[in-house]
């Protein structure tokens, strides 16, 4: 049977072996594996493609957060308000500066953070002191970043952007990370820009804050065994560094083959039935994941499976109602939508090794499935 994997980030090493063996051979021959050349190129490249003054490599997306949180002085008792639906890593950075969450609903078209909501939310007076705003570009797609913003200003609240499945993504021209105060991104494997291990980067257009950041990453450090600040040890390493340079070189060529793979995906499917991802005008949507939903989810998903093709739910249970939070974190209204989607959605297959006739194959199963119920 064939197998077609969710998604496949040995694919992209396999496709890029040749360059990226060479370096990680030219890392371990420079004797150099913290914070060395590789870290600085890196960091400086992803700057200009992002359109940012400032980069700062971490060791993962959830450590970017966290110092972007602590950078705003986000701390014990802040409200920080953001969405359930989303990876735990969002609300697990909120805790961990002792901050509390406050969650509030997504737009059912885009799954991303609903200015409604959030305007309500802040209208309704909550016990602590609202401090900042981290919005999810989930999937690909990008927040309504131009209300978020106004939302924002007017109650003087940072912004944190969650770019986790965003690399490349644009609102009105400007990529996600450049609309905030400060923006996380990770570079977990299988992410859009992904490492062959853990990694991160927080970027910003402030010199203050991306000066924190620098002290933040190791210790506090101005000058090395000289803490100027409380830190931490959070540094992205030279060998993840000279690899995503390799990868990054490849990204907009992999997004263009993913946007590719999504149109087939839309034109193969505007007629079962399933709704289809949306992209909101003049927005680059590039499909993290293609997700679909359906009320009839889980009979397609295994309908799926015993074909041999693989997919996942993100995510398939809310954070609010997660064991670790559901009644201990501040929840705003019902947030219907966001547990509506987690009943209804299903992340088809994409990446971009995936070839074209895999994607046809898989849209024939969902048409036949479609047909014979």
């Amino acid at each position: 049977m064939m197998i077609i994997p969710q998604t496949d980030p040995k694919a992209s090493y396999i496709a890029h072996k040749t360059e990226i063996d060479a370096a990680i051979a030219r890392v371990l021959n420079s004797g150099r594996y913290i914070l060395g050349e590789e870290v600085e190129a890196f960091e400086k490249e992803f700057a200009a493609y992002i359109g940012v003054d400032y980069a700062s490599g971490v060791g993962n997306g959830t450590d970017a957060l966290e110092l972007s949180l602590r950078a705003c002085d986000v701390g014990p008792g802040d409200l920080v308000f953001t969405v359930s639906h989303t990876a735990v890593a969002t609300v697990a950075a909120i805790e961990l500066v002792g901050a509390r969450p406050v969650f509030v609903d997504i737009d059912p078209t885009t799954f991303t953070m609903a200015p409604d909501s959030l305007d309500t939310a802040l209208a309704n007076k909550s016990a602590g002191i609202p401090k900042a705003i981290i919005p999810v570009h989930l999937y690909g797609h990008p927040v309504d970043m131009p209300h978020i913003m106004a939302i924002a200003r007017q109650h003087g609240l940072y912004v944190i952007e969650d770019c986790a499945q965003s690399h490349g993504a644009a609102l009105a021209g400007r990529k996600t990370g450049t609309w905030g105060d400060i923006a996380a991104f990770s570079f977990y494997p299988t992410k859009n820009l992904g490492a062959l291990g853990d990694g991160g980067m927080i970027v910003t257009g402030s010199t203050d804050l991306a000066h924190k950041v620098r002290l933040l990453r190791e210790y506090g450090w101005r000058n090395r065994n000289m803490s100027d600040i409380p830190g931490a040890n959070s540094r992205l390493d030279e060998i993840q560094a000279a690899i995503l340079r390799v990868k990054l070189r490849y990204l907009e060529e992999d997004t263009s083959r993913r946007i590719q793979l999504a149109q087939i995906y839309h034109a193969c499917l505007n007629h079962v039935g399933l709704i289809l991802p949306f992209v909101a005008s003049d927005c680059r949507h590039v499909y993290h994941l293609f997700v679909v939903r359906s009320v009839e989810r889980d009979r397609l998903r295994t309908v799926l499976k015993k074909k041999g093709i693989g997919t996942l739910i993100h995510y398939p249970v809310p954070v609010h109602l997660q064991t670790a939070y559901n009644g201990r974190v501040k929840v705003h209204g019902s947030l219907a939508e966001s547990e509506r989607a987690a009943r209804e959605v299903l992340s088809l297959p994409l990446y971009p090794e995936l070839t074209e006739a895999k994607v046809h194959n898989i849209c024939s199963v969902i048409e036949q499935y479609k047909m014979n119920i």
